[in-house]
């Protein structure tokens, strides 16, 4: 039975963080020149006394069980006098560590939606707490084959796909009822990542998600749908064209757009049963032309199968280590249809869906391009034409609308087969003799089959049935340029590393600018999200709402 995901507890931590915030608005008609969010303090703590306050605050805050505590702990930071440097300092330097039990260690996590999910974590052998380490997320295949959550027996590491740095590898689980193309899924790995996050020391720049099989399909989903965790995607023997197939019942909607935020190294094997490179290298093309980055490494002669993983070991691990999280990019695209889930990509969330004055097409990575078919003129129920296309190869052969097709050199037409499939297999260039039936009596006709080649028109992949929206950003200096379709609203997440706050920042959306002015940093905002996204490398001063309309 497949899970159906709600999100009551994700909606409430995002609601009670925002009435933690001090923000800025921009939009409307009349933009304000300069903003102020909730008070922010200069220097340090002005007493050995609020020290003491502060350090028990720090304390409580490190020691919060998850997100949602870690939210309900951060107004005592504020609470506490804490100045937005001191905070900010503590915050980038982050938790104290522990040492801990090394190997392979079992762990258990229920998601918002109340569906208990088991994941293991091997810890390396040398695991330091004073220095951060990378980590692998490995999405296992085979899950449609599971009727049950509980890992087979001696389940949990990722067995000969490992690589030689030391690195934290965590494998989720997942089964029929709970596959990786699932909201349930995206949330129990938010839950692993912040989990593991506060009891080892990861490097949150160098979490990364691979896969096998359906894993790496799963790899595929993920990068549609949640993009702000992880540093790059590693699909190996996956299809993202499996994500189509309607009987799989696929949460989404899929947004191809979004897989341009990180980049991909993807293996296939040429003679995979499953996946083989000659359907899976179209995809790969269709990803280039879309600009996402990538590595494509078809393995000659392998099967569906992880035989080659000696011979690209080095290559994997090589992109992974080459390949950090930029966790302030310059650049951001995302597109969503839930404004409550899923619609955020780092310092992007999408706020408001609709029509915006002044917005402009953007372009649909979901198109994929179709290729070119022949056009012989001639549109038919059956045998029996339809339509002739006026100065067709067909109209000048001398067929009409009624004639119905009997032979083609010879050979009997199909009642029930379409005249344009009984003449796929002529090549272009030949002389052809029909004979139709036209008013009751036999017609011969001859004449040479020179149809004329055109483009298809671009398909959608993958469907969608409710209204989405998108918002594509370009930061320099201080000026952020946004492009929008079918969004009305977006926050900006402005951090002391990406934005000078003594100067003016300015928005322009769809050619308009939309806000210029002073913006001032917030301690309630540094913690709140600090608290959310439970990252020293990705703190944010200061929300700033823009309307676009």
């Amino acid at each position: 039975m497949k899970t159906k995901a709600t999100w009551p507890i994700v909606v409430a931590v995002r609601l009670a963080a925002l009435a933690l915030a001090g923000c800025a608005m921009a939009g409307g008609s009349q933009p304000p020149a300069e903003l102020k969010a909730s008070q922010s303090f200069g220097g340090s703590s002005a007493t050995p006394g609020m020290d003491a306050v502060i350090d028990a605050a720090f304390d409580r805050f490190w020691a919060a069980a998850d997100a949602a505590d870690a939210v309900a702990r951060a107004e005592d930071l504020v609470r506490g006098g804490v100045s937005f440097d001191e905070a900010f300092r503590r915050l980038r330097r982050g938790r104290p560590y522990r040492p801990q039990t090394t190997g392979l260690v079992r762990l258990t996590n229920r998601t918002p939606d109340g569906v208990e999910h088991h994941f293991a974590v091997t810890v390396p052998e040398t695991y330091d707490p004073r220095r951060t380490y990378a980590a692998r997320i490995h999405l296992h295949g085979g899950v449609m084959m599971r009727h049950t959550n509980v890992p087979p027996a001696g389940a949990g590491g990722v067995g000969a796909l490992t690589g030689d740095p030391p690195q934290f590898y965590i494998v989720p689980f997942a089964w029929d009822g709970a596959p990786w193309w699932t909201t349930d899924q995206l949330l129990n790995l938010r839950e692993i990542v912040d989990a593991v996050k506060r009891s080892y020391n990861i490097d949150e720049n160098r979490v990364v998600v691979s896969g096998v099989s359906d894993g790496g399909t799963g790899a595929y989903y993920v990068a549609m749908r949640e993009t702000t965790l992880f540093a790059s995607f590693l699909p190996l023997n996956g299809f993202w064209g499996v994500l189509a197939n309607h009987d799989l019942r696929v949460d989404g909607p899929l947004f191809p757009n979004n897989m341009r935020n990180k980049p991909f190294f993807i293996v296939n094997g040429e003679r995979d049963p499953l996946y083989p490179t000659e359907i899976v290298e179209p995809a790969v093309a269709h990803y280039g032309k879309i600009g996402v980055a990538l590595e494509y490494h078809p393995q000659a002669g392998a099967g569906h199968n992880t035989q080659w993983w000696p011979r690209v070991k080095d290559q994997f691990e090589t992109f992974a280590h080459e390949h950090p999280r930029n966790p302030l990019p310059d650049t951001l695209t995302w597109e969503t249809a839930n404004t409550l889930a899923f619609n955020r990509a780092h310092w992007l969330v999408v706020d408001r869906l609709g029509a915006a004055r002044g917005e402009r097409p953007l372009d649909d990575p979901n198109l994929v391009a179709s290729g070119s078919r022949l056009e012989f003129g001639v549109r038919s129920s059956g045998n029996r034409i339809t339509r002739v296309v006026a100065g067709s190869n067909a109209e000048r052969m001398g067929l009409k609308p009624g004639d119905a097709l009997v032979r083609l050199n010879g050979d009997t037409a199909h009642i029930a087969i379409d005249a344009e499939e009984i003449f796929d297999g002529i090549t272009p260039g030949s002389t052809v003799t029909l004979l139709v039936a036209r008013d009751n009596a036999p017609v011969e006709l001859t004449g040479v089959y020179d149809p004329t080649r055109v483009d298809v028109a671009p398909r959608p992949l993958f469907d969608r049935d409710e209204p989405s929206g998108r918002v594509d950003l370009l930061r320099h200096d201080n000026t952020v340029n946004a492009s929008t379709h079918g969004v009305t609203a977006f926050t900006l997440l402005l951090s002391p590393d990406q934005f000078d706050f003594t100067r003016p920042i300015t928005v322009i959306a769809n050619g308009r600018t939309v806000f210029k002015g002073r913006v001032e940093k917030s301690v309630r905002t540094l913690v709140k999200w600090a608290a959310i996204d439970n990252d020293r490398t990705m703190l944010f001063g200061a929300e700033l709402h823009v309307r676009v309309e």
